[in-house]
């Protein structure tokens, strides 16, 4: 999972009390002239907002005609709510938790989104020899840090340590449909380190082919800008400040990008003064030990973006770019914060 640690802006930064925001915890679009929901013949942003994927992911459209923007709108969440039905590992219905259950025993059917995310997942696992792993679940289920006050019993993170789980999956055809099958019964594939980004990718496809030229769309720490904001400048995303939520360190001007966020400062507990954050290292089963607090990508995709930010997350520096590049030409690390 992504934080929710991006806050973007409609152009350069504005007097808060004239614009109107979008927006809602961690992120938020301001810079909305409120002149431009009151004349109906010029363009105005039209938002929504809907809990899915394990965030409030949001949609804002800028469009002269209402109808129009509210029908892309839908059809964008129509997109994020398939691909959390297909990929969940919380539920034994879905593409992912049949997997789960049974392909350690047979292989089970799949989407062709579905076998696409994995097979992205399990490039991004070779780039890194390991480093990343999408078939950690049991590891994240383990750890479980929104719900634990302590670390898991040594013995039972020791048992998944080092084990490299995504050697044993293997996505397949069968009569040329794709197929996942394991070869151990320890894999759990959780895809939540990519398929939030594939989703905004849908949901920007989905709004570009019902003729939308200018849009956002975040989805926790993951976001996609269409195009430009309503005065036609690059949307402006700042980057919270890990150690006060409240403000941020730094922006990008964006358009027709994608930009994600890990973090290390939402999702965590503390024991005996250390902090135990959801970034999982598949090496020790275990948080990854880093100084690094946040890390910011920009790509051409989301789901590049969003599963970057996680398989690079504290890595050295020359070793990140050079696997970025190599995996995502065109991608930037835009900022590694302490």
């Amino acid at each position: 999972m992504k934080n929710d640690d991006l806050a973007v802006h409609a152009g350069a930064p504005v007097d808060r009390r004239k614009f109107l925001a979008f927006g809602a915890g961690l992120l938020a679009v301001t810079g909305i002239p409120v002149a431009m929901y009151r004349r109906a013949t010029h363009p105005s942003l039209i938002r929504r907002s809907i809990p899915v994927m394990g965030t409030i992911a949001e949609v804002g459209v800028v469009h002269r005609n209402v109808a129009v923007a509210e029908a892309a709108i839908d059809a964008a969440f129509a997109e994020l709510r398939w691909v959390e039905q297909t990929m969940t590992r919380f539920t034994e219905t879905s593409d992912i938790g049949r997997a789960n259950l049974g392909a350690a025993a047979h292989a089970v059917p799949v989407d062709a989104a579905t076998a696409l995310v994995v097979a992205e997942a399990l490039r991004w696992s070779a780039a890194t020899s390991g480093a990343y792993d999408p078939a950690l679940g049991a590891t994240v289920r383990l750890w479980d840090v929104m719900n634990r006050h302590r670390p898991p019993p040594p013995d039972q993170v020791a048992r998944l340590a080092g084990r490299s789980l995504y050697h044993a999956v293997e996505v397949g055809a069968n009569h040329g449909s794709p197929v996942l099958v394991f070869h151990d019964p320890d894999v759990s594939l959780d895809l939540g380190s990519v398929a939030k980004g594939y989703a905004v990718d849908r949901a920007i496809d989905a709004l570009r082919n019902r003729g939308i030229t200018k849009a956002v769309v975040i989805a926790g720490g993951d976001l996609y800008a269409l195009g430009t904001a309503p005065d036609d400048e690059p949307w402006t995303v700042g980057i919270r400040d890990p150690h006060d939520t409240r403000s941020t360190v730094g922006s990008l001007r964006v358009a027709d990008a994608a930009v994600a966020t890990s973090g290390t400062y939402i999702r965590f507990f503390r024991f005996r003064g250390v902090r135990y954050h959801h970034l999982m290292d598949p090496v020790i089963a275990a948080p990854r030990r880093t100084d690094m607090a946040s890390f910011t990508i920009r790509a051409e995709s989301c789901m590049h973006a969003d599963i970057a930010t996680t398989a690079l997350f504290g890595m050295d520096a020359a070793p990140a770019r050079h696997i970025l590049a190599r995996l995502t030409p065109g991608a930037t690390v835009e900022r590694a914060l302490s």
